[in-house]
């Protein structure tokens, strides 16, 4: 790939970068802040995710060798922001999060590097159901489906491929239509069909006695039950991605744990030790706002925008000799 491709590729990222995040803001009511790369350990502010990533982490010489690290995500921090802003309900925050995750196993969707629109939306304790859940989707849906039009418009080699409404589902209801398929299998097998999916549910043991994938226990409420059988009110944003012919994982995103969930949720994972922690005695205190959130990889919504099969194509990372021989051999430029 030449320098001038590349360049057109940078300009290309930014056009999606500054349409969506003006769409997104738009449609959710929210402000942009500032966010920290780096938070002091020992706080609970930062991320589990799945409970077993290593943070990158260093001592802090000007304050007594005190241990930082680099944010996995930003899911508890915005929500002691919500509420050292005074962010009313209804109105809520979107910042650039930059994070190491180094213990990502290298893929054409999976970098040591994440960006991610990380925004966190005020709101009542009457609006913790399946309903504003699924409503606040569709507007995040909306902002992608009008940043995929004007990305047409300005680019006309890219013809638009998402459905008109994107279809929710429950991890619960694919573990019964395909009981014999892992759950990526379920993902690509529903996502093929529909185009968009959001499935909900992720993180609480199913009907066969396995989640479908992992989640921490103390941002996403997803053991809330909701109908019989059912629990959760976080989820995933899947589309069908048109290069990889695969299902596109764009955004996790829930209703956050309330004082219960968060009891309920340490129970589980054998975490209770955790309400001691900074972030964790305020919630229980109710001293943190109730919210919605969650995280849209900036890179991952480029990739698809521009129909790029790899991500390093839209974003700067380190990549192993070898994956750049062989991109470089099939004419796939790394940024």
């Amino acid at each position: 790939m030449t320098a001038q491709e590349l360049l057109k590729t940078e300009e290309a990222i930014g056009f999606v970068k500054e349409i969506f995040t003006k769409e997104l803001s738009a449609q959710l009511q929210l402000s942009k802040v500032s966010s920290p790369i780096a938070v002091l350990d020992g706080t609970g502010i930062n991320d589990d995710l799945n409970g077993i990533e290593r943070p990158v982490g260093f001592p802090v010489k000007a304050l007594d060798e005190r241990r930082a690290v680099v944010v996995h995500s930003l899911a508890k921090w915005k929500r002691v922001r919500l509420q050292e802003l005074g962010i009313e309900a209804g109105r809520g925050l979107l910042t650039d999060m930059r994070a190491l995750r180094p213990d990502e196993d290298y893929s054409p969707i999976h970098s040591i590097y994440v960006d991610q629109w990380d925004w966190e939306k005020h709101i009542s304790a009457e609006q913790r159901t399946p309903e504003f859940l699924k409503a606040t989707v569709e507007r995040i849906y909306d902002a992608l489906k009008t940043t995929e039009a004007r990305v047409a418009s300005e680019y006309p080699e890219i013809t638009p491929v998402l459905p008109a409404s994107i279809t929710f589902l429950h991890a619960e209801d694919l573990l019964k239509q395909y009981p014999t398929l892992t759950p990526k299998e379920r993902e690509h097998a529903a996502v093929k069909q529909h185009g968009a999916v959001f499935l909900i549910g992720i993180g609480h043991e199913l009907s066969h006695g396995e989640p479908h994938d992992g989640r921490a226990p103390d941002y996403d409420d997803w053991s809330t039950e909701t109908a019989s059988g059912y629990r959760g009110l976080n989820g995933d944003i899947l589309l069908w991605h048109p290069v990889l012919q695969t299902s596109f994982e764009v955004s996790s995103m829930g209703i956050r744990v309330d004082k219960h969930a968060l009891v309920r949720q340490l129970a589980l994972r054998g975490c209770q030790d955790r309400q001691e922690l900074s972030f964790h005695s305020r919630l229980l205190k109710d001293e943190l706002p109730q919210s919605i959130g969650g995280g849209i990889g900036q890179s991952r919504v480029c990739m698809f925008m521009l129909r790029k099969g790899h991500i390093g194509e839209v974003q700067v990372s380190i990549w192993p000799e070898a994956v750049r021989e062989e991109l470089a051999g099939a004419g796939v430029g790394l940024l």
